[in-house]
Parts: C-alpha cells; sequence; structure tokens
C-alpha cells in the first residue's frame, strides 16, 4: 500500500518560514501531479498548492500565491512545499496527496481528483 507521510510543522511566529515535506514510501511519483492541501478548523478542505506530474508547471492558491513554492525531490518521491511570510491565517493542518491517474493535468483545486491522503502535518502562526 502506498503511504504519503507529511512532516515539518509546527509552531512558528508571523512572517516566520516553514518548509513541509511530503515522502511517499513503496514507489516514486514521476509521472503523477501532486498537490497540498491544507484544513482549518472548523473549514472545510482547500487547496494551497500543486505541481504537475512533469514537474514543469506550479499551481497556487490565491491566497498563498508569492509565499509559497512547490517543488519535487530529485527522487521524485518526495515533494516540498516551502512557506514563507507565514501568517496566522495560514494555521492549519496540511496535507499532500497524489493525482487520481498518471499523466492527468488541470483541475488542480479539486480535492475529489486526489488520492493516498497523507495523516497531515499540523502549522500552527501565532500573532
Amino acid at each position: 500500500q502506498v503511504q504519503l507521510v507529511e512532516s515539518g510543522g509546527g509552531l512558528v511566529q508571523v512572517g516566520d518560514s516553514l518548509r513541509l515535506s511530503c515522502a511517499a514510501s513503496g514507489r516514486t511519483f514521476s509521472n503523477v501531479a501532486m498537490g497540498w492541501f491544507r484544513q482549518a478548523p472548523g473549514k472545510e478542505r482547500e487547496f494551497v498548492a500543486a505541481i504537475s506530474w512533469s514537474g514543469g508547471s506550479t499551481y497556487y492558491a490565491d491566497s498563498v500565491k508569492g509565499r509559497f513554492i512547490i517543488s519535487r525531490g530529485n527522487a521524485k518521491n518526495t515533494v516540498y512545499l516551502q512557506m514563507n511570510s507565514l501568517k496566522p491565517e495560514d494555521t492549519a493542518v496540511y496535507y499532500c496527496a497524489k493525482r487520481l491517474s498518471v499523466f492527468s493535468s488541470g483541475n488542480y483545486y479539486r480535492p475529489d481528483l486526489y488520492d493516498n491522503w497523507g495523516q497531515g502535518t499540523k502549522v500552527t502562526v501565532s500573532s
């Protein structure tokens, strides 16, 4: 069974940076788009960022554009989310997931097009 494991969350101050990691066990995801989503208390899960199956394109929610960067590791089994200039509204549990199908693209913001969700890593930004 493929598993995704997120790490790197923690408690930080406004303006700080964090780097989240998502490691896949059991296989590599060189031909699958990957995404990061987050869920704040009492809110629905929302799209944060995605990287295409080729790694050549990245996509961001407007709320994080210019502050967050998604990237793939060289081994193709790790995805990162570099989060800069963190704000209190970034507080949430962050999840990574892979697209349902290889070589699929588009509609990166839709969580129903992803599977193998990790257990999440909590990010708390304190003011």
